[in-house]
C-alpha cells in the first residue's frame, strides 16, 4: 500500500478528537486534493471514556477505509495510549501528551512527548483547544497535510468568534512540534 498514510488520534470522549479527525481528512481532500477518509469509534459512555478517531490519507484509492498500520498516533490519555497503540507501525511515531501518558509503551516505534494540554491551558488560555493544538503538531510531524490547508479547515469548522484563538492554537502545536524535531 504505498503512498498510504494513517494517523489515529486517540484521547477521552469530550477532548474533540472526532473533530480533529474530520478536520484534518477535510484538509487533506477538500485543500491539498489528497484521498482520505476518515473513521471514528467511541465507548459507551462518549464522554469520558476512550475515543479514537482514525484518517487514511493515500495517493491512490482508499479501498479499506480502517487504519491497520499506524504512521502515527496520539494519544492525549494513558488510558487511550495502552488500549490503541498497538497498531503502530515500527517506523511509525507515538506522540503522547507528556503530562497525561507518563508510561509509554515499549515498541520499535518512535515516541515524542509534547505538552499539548498544559500548551492550550497555559499558552492560549483555554484547554478546550487542545485537539486543534495537537492537529497543528500531527501537521507538523506528519507533513501529509499543508498547515495552511489545515487552518483553512480548521476556520471552516469553528464556532463564529473563537477563529482567531483556534488558529493561535493550530499554530502553537506546529510550532511545538517543529522546536522537538530530532
Amino acid at each position: 500500500m504505498s503512498g498510504r498514510y494513517e494517523i489515529r488520534f486517540s484521547g477521552s470522549g469530550g477532548q474533540g478528537l472526532i473533530l480533529a479527525g474530520v478536520i484534518f481528512a477535510e484538509a487533506a481532500t477538500i485543500y491539498d486534493k489528497k484521498n482520505a477518509v476518515q473513521s471514528q469509534s467511541y465507548g459507551p459512555e462518549a464522554r469520558g471514556g476512550a475515543s479514537k478517531s482514525e484518517v487514511i490519507i493515500s495517493e491512490s484509492v482508499i479501498d479499506f477505509p480502517k487504519a491497520t498500520e499506524i504512521d502515527l498516533m496520539l494519544a492525549l490519555t494513558q488510558e487511550a495510549c495502552f488500549k490503541y497503540y498497538k497498531d503502530i507501525k515500527p517506523t511509525g511515531t507515538l506522540l503522547v501528551d507528556e503530562d497525561f501518558v507518563k508510561e509509554v509503551p515499549k515498541g520499535a516505534f518512535k515516541v515524542v512527548r509534547l505538552p499539548v494540554i498544559r500548551t492550550a491551558s497555559e499558552e492560549i488560555g483555554k484547554a478546550f483547544v487542545a485537539n486543534i493544538v495537537a492537529l497543528g503538531a500531527i501537521t507538523a510531524i506528519t507533513k501529509q497535510v499543508s498547515i495552511e490547508s489545515v487552518e483553512k479547515a480548521v476556520l471552516s469548522r469553528v464556532p463564529k468568534g473563537t477563529e482567531d484563538l483556534n488558529k493561535k492554537a493550530l499554530m502553537a502545536g506546529y510550532d511545538l512540534a517543529r522546536g522537538r524535531e530530532n
